[in-house]
């Protein structure tokens, strides 16, 4: 540095982008190709490195540093004349101090690309958790719009605007509300009470359809407790558990009970829900019917990841000595909507 200490600025700063260059060009050259040894290493098959690792990326810095600024040294002292010691004709002291003084900046540089390359790696992480959540959601929403459900009862209504027009024009009308509701339900991480059981009235009306008076339902919702949130849907899977397996299978059908009320006081107050029906029972229900309890599975999976083990889902026969089951659900009280992330 003493010797261009002397110079003018343009033959000095040509002779540092010299050195520069030529570090630059031989570390870069010597971290792709142990990159690519490494791949090449592990076979096709395996994760693909994007880098050397610290130790060998150490290596090509020490040694692409040394080199580059020996070249550098020479290519600059040929094109501006300025005559300067390389490494080779150096004393150990100050020919340490100038691959130190090549190192460092070296050093700077990789560890700014691989924390950079780490943070856009995290990115893509949360990228693909979004795309599998926004997948989750979408497998959630195809499980409540049951098949058969749609299947059948476009069928009724194929029949009944023959017989009876009107009835099928309120059966369309109810089908499209149920529709439209349900898709917009499933964009929002919570929603009211209140709109839960509107989407509850909307489905059963549909299944009223289906089931005619074999299916008697009531739902029981406090005003004091219509504004609290909770999951969108979530009821929906135990409604229509209940009537597939429950109420379904039994020539009388029966009563679907769904309510919501409060348990316990203070801060050790949940809110419970319930759906009860006068089914078959748990018991009584055929291996046939069993089906996949991906609804089930959804409610409990969802439970889980929102409130952790504040949450509780059980399903049992009902203790009052009537046939059918019990499916309950406790969770903490949310008397505000959560702030989505944007």
């Amino acid at each position: 540095m003493r010797v261009l200490a002397g110079q003018a600025f343009i033959p000095s700063f040509l002779f540092c982008l010299c050195i520069s260059i030529c570090c630059s060009s031989l570390i870069q050259t010597m971290s792709y190709g142990a990159t690519w040894l490494i791949n090449r290493w592990r076979g096709p098959e395996a994760e693909q490195a994007s880098w050397p690792g610290w130790p060998l990326m150490l290596v090509c810095l020490i040694v692409g540093s040394t080199l580059g600024y020996g070249l550098g040294n020479e290519l600059g002292r040929w094109l501006t004349g300025i005559e300067s010691v390389g490494i080779l004709r150096a004393g150990p002291k100050q020919g340490l101090s100038m691959v130190l003084l090549s190192l460092l900046p070296g050093l700077a540089v990789t560890y700014f690309f691989v924390n950079r390359t780490r943070l856009q790696a995290a990115q893509v992480q949360a990228q693909t958790a979004q795309r599998q959540a926004a997948e989750h959601q979408l497998r959630l929403l195809e499980s409540q719009l049951e098949p058969h459900m749609l299947f059948n009862t476009l069928a009724n209504l194929r029949v009944l605007i023959a017989l009876d027009p009107q009835r099928a024009q309120a059966m369309l009308d109810q089908l499209i509300a149920f529709l439209r509701a349900t898709l917009t339900a499933s964009r929002a991480s919570t929603h009211s009470l209140r709109e839960e059981f509107a989407r509850l009235q909307d489905y059963l009306a549909l299944m009223q359809i289906r089931m005619g008076a074999r299916l008697r339902p009531s739902l029981d919702l406090p005003a004091d407790l219509s504004e609290l949130q909770m999951p969108p849907l979530l009821l929906q899977a135990l409604v229509e558990n209940a009537i597939k397996h429950g109420l379904e299978p039994s020539i009388e059908g029966g009563e679907l009970h769904i309510s919501a009320r409060l348990q316990g006081q203070g801060d050790a107050a949940q809110l419970l829900l319930e759906v009860r029906d006068g089914g078959v029972g748990l018991a009584s229900r055929s291996p046939s019917s069993a089906g996949t309890g991906f609804g089930l599975h959804q409610v409990r999976e969802r439970l889980q990841t929102q409130f952790g083990p504040a949450a509780s889902f059980q399903l049992t026969p009902r203790s009052d000595g009537q046939s059918g089951s019990l499916a309950s659900i406790r969770m903490p009280i949310q008397t505000t909507t959560p702030a989505r992330p944007a």
